[in-house]
């Protein structure tokens, strides 16, 4: 495999194959392509699959490669655009969000539009007007992360797409400043915030250990859900009859992955529901907020776990693929 940035010459491929000791025709260029899924495509014109199966004395049949192509031209020829901001705390260093950005696009795939995606750093709703950011955007997402340090520039972004009937999608720690948002300016608790940041007179969101007590603790620690304060893996969640994320997943019970230390405390789940923020989707046991929408919302959703890990290109998560779908109505309306 040769990376290059032009057509490498035949004798010069000739020479290659001389001192590396395998046929010309071993000898397989990797061109730059436009985008990562051409590779495939471009791999097999340059007979790459068929040295592999002829040096191992394979008799094979030519590959379908319909699914493949469909999914680049519409990366390359979409039929509309949409801008997606994402407001995270880490953006100096995009490759902490490189699963999160391919999910975005294969949720542009799905619905044929291209996804531009808008990096924000959170700290700057903190000293500017969150207006002025994201004014023109179609959808807005607030992915995980940890600490204190720009959170109140996420939960300025929550209440801007709230306000605003902006498609909101909120993951892991994005649900949680969601759920913040929600107590502080629609339930009115003021001092609504995470331990997570220290010691909070309304903890929304902290640690099991601190909200849950008695039978149901000594329950769940005997069952190994307490091995120290990071729940890590896949867990289940029971979706609401009726809720957007049950049409979604077209399903009742769903499986996701997490990573993460701090819960939204089920205390307060009566108040928060009372002011339209839904709890649907919860663990088995009730105990565990999963997910949170808000029904008279065109698309606002959070949930706990990680979806971007389970996305893949011919199979991208729903939830993205709702999101993007729900952001290119948006783009209709502006």
């Amino acid at each position: 495999m040769c990376r290059c940035d032009r057509e490498v010459p035949a004798e010069s491929r000739r020479k290659i194959a001389q001192f590396c000791n395998v046929r010309p025709s071993a000898v397989i260029q990797a061109l730059d392509v436009d985008t990562i899924y051409a590779v495939p495509l471009a791999y097999h014109a340059e007979g790459y699959d068929h040295e592999v199966c002829r040096h191992f004395g394979l008799d094979t049949s030519e590959p379908d490669l319909r699914h493949w192509q469909q999914v680049v031209d519409r990366i390359r020829s979409p039929e509309g655009e949409v801008t997606i901001a994402v407001v995270g705390k880490y953006t100096s260093l995009l490759d902490a969000y490189k699963s999160l950005a391919e999910s975005l696009r294969h949720g542009g795939i799905a619905s044929n539009v291209k996804v531009n995606l808008n990096w924000i750093d959170s700290e700057i709703f903190e000293r500017d007007n969150a207006v002025a950011h994201l004014e023109n955007v179609h959808g807005i997402l607030v992915p995980g992360g940890f600490g204190e340090r720009g959170s109140e520039g996420k939960i300025a972004a929550v209440k801007f797409a709230r306000e605003r009937q902006i498609p909101y999608f909120g993951i892991c720690f994005g649900m949680q400043m969601a759920v913040i948002e929600a107590a502080r300016d629609l339930a009115g608790i003021r001092n609504a915030g995470s331990t997570e940041f220290g010691p909070c007179d309304e903890p929304v969101v902290g640690l099991m250990t601190e909200w849950v007590r008695g039978n149901m603790l000594e329950k769940r620690s005997a069952e190994g859900d307490l091995g120290g304060t990071m729940r890590l893996g896949a867990y289940e969640c029971h979706l609401a009859p009726g809720s957007l994320v049950s049409d979604i997943y077209g399903s009742g019970s769903i499986s996701e992955r997490h990573r993460h230390r701090y819960e939204v405390n089920i205390n307060y789940k009566e108040r928060l529901e009372k002011c339209g923020l839904r709890f649907s989707g919860m663990s088995p046991d009730g105990v565990l907020p999963e997910i949170v929408e808000i029904p008279d919302h065109p698309w606002f959703v959070g949930v706990q776990f990680h979806p971007e890990l389970k996305s893949r290109i011919f199979e991208p998560h729903p939830l993205f693929s709702s999101f993007i779908a729900a952001a290119v109505t948006q783009s209709r309306l502006v």
